[in-house]
C-alpha cells in the first residue's frame, strides 16, 4: 500500500443517475404530497489515506458496477412502496443516507475511511449524508 505522509487522504468520486417517483407524506405542500417524478443525480465519494498496489484508492470499474446495481433497483420505483422507506419520509436527506448504506455494505476495500453521497432531486437542491467508515473496512 502507499500512504501519503502527514495525515492526507485520496478521494475518488462517480456520478449516477435514476428517475423514481414519491410522495411527501407529514409537514409537505400539497403538490409534494402528490406522486410525482424526480431525475435524481447521485455523486459518490470514497475517502483514504493509502492506495493499494496499482496506485489506485479503489477499482472504478467495480465501484461503478456496485452503484449501477444499487441504483437500477430504485429506478423508475416509487420509493414509498420500498421496504426501507416504509416508516420514513422519502426525502433527499433519507435516500442519500439509504444509498450510502447499500453502497457501504457493498464496496470491500480496507483503505477506506469515508464515503459520501450527494443527490440531487433538481438543479437546485441536495442532499448529502458522509458515513465515517475509519472503525471499520468497507
Amino acid at each position: 500500500m502507499m500512504t501519503d505522509a502527514g495525515g492526507a487522504s485520496y478521494a475518488v468520486a462517480i456520478k449516477g443517475d435514476f428517475v423514481a417517483q414519491h410522495y411527501l407524506i407529514g409537514d409537505a405542500s400539497e403538490l409534494e404530497k402528490q406522486r410525482h417524478s424526480h431525475s435524481y443525480q447521485v455523486e459518490v465519494q470514497l475517502e483514504g489515506p493509502t492506495l493499494n498496489q496499482q496506485g489506485y484508492l479503489v477499482d472504478i470499474d467495480e465501484f461503478e458496477r456496485h452503484l449501477k446495481d444499487v441504483l437500477d433497483y430504485y429506478r423508475d420505483r416509487t420509493l414509498n412502496d420500498l421496504p426501507e422507506f416504509r416508516d420514513v419520509n422519502p426525502s433527499i436527506e433519507h435516500l442519500a443516507r439509504i444509498l450510502c448504506g447499500a453502497l457501504s455494505d457493498r464496496l470491500k476495500a480496507p483503505n477506506i475511511t469515508a464515503l459520501t453521497v450527494r443527490v440531487w432531486e433538481s438543479t437546485k437542491a441536495w442532499a448529502l449524508y458522509r458515513r465515517d467508515l475509519s472503525c471499520a473496512s468497507v
